[in-house]
């Protein structure tokens, strides 16, 4: 009996396989927003009552394919800050920004799901929170690292957004300085929109060598978060 119920496991994990590859097939060719479950069942010839079965809403199969990009470029994230573990924390920080940056050129779609223009009708449900939230965790243990190795160079935290400051630290990174938690809001939106901005082509005809702009530009995100040169 046991080796059935292996069998329909695997097969559902085969089948489940299946429909998010051809889903992801229709983004790139349509986009998320004409995503249909009907015209995914046709492309892998099953009834739609079956595929049901599998997901049953558009929405749960957004949400599959959406937790499935943002584990993959954490992943991405994870791995190089793993490889980088022996260099000093600006290193650490490149490497961490080279891989979202890398991950996001080699499937541009995925990225656009999930960086990309709101799905119309559709909300992301909790699930896709913690997620959503590799990347950034990444970014922040080199921070936390450094701050306890050698200490932060932060520029003094203006009156007016020391409040802020202070619920970002509360929220994102208790152990860090307030100027560090407000840096690191800062710098994530700045990577993705370097990010966004050359997947989405804003940098043709602007910018040439990318990789030497892109390497450039992650120092100075280095350097907004506090990271001593050197490191």
């Amino acid at each position: 009996m046991s080796t059935i119920r292996g069998a329909r496991a695997r097969a559902r994990i085969e089948v489940t396989a299946a429909i998010k590859d051809e889903a992801r097939s229709q983004l790139a060719a349509e986009g998320a927003a004409k995503l249909s479950l009907r015209a995914v069942a046709r492309e892998l010839g099953m009834v739609s009552s079956a595929l049901y079965r599998y997901f049953p809403s558009r929405d749960e199969l957004l949400t599959a394919l959406i937790v499935d990009a943002y584990d993959a470029v954490g992943e991405a994230a994870e791995t190089a800050l793993a490889k980088a573990s022996r260099s000093g924390h600006r290193s650490q920080w490149s490497a961490v920004c080279t891989a979202v940056r890398t991950w996001a050129l080699a499937h541009p779609h995925e990225y656009a799901l999930i960086y990309g223009s709101p799905v119309p009708g559709y909300t992301a449900p909790q699930d896709t929170v913690v997620p959503a939230g590799r990347v950034a965790l990444a970014l922040i243990s080199v921070v936390r690292d450094a701050h306890r190795a050698e200490g932060l160079a932060l520029a003094p935290l203006p009156d007016a957004v020391r409040p802020e400051a202070e619920r970002l630290a509360a929220d994102i990174a208790p152990d860090l300085p307030p100027a560090a938690a407000l840096a690191m809001a800062t710098v994530w939106a700045q990577l993705f929109g370097l990010v966004s901005f050359e997947v989405f082509g804003q940098f043709n005809r602007v910018v040439e060598d990318r990789d030497a702009f892109f390497a450039q530009a992650a120092e100075g995100l280095a350097q907004t978060v506090g990271l001593l040169r050197g490191e």
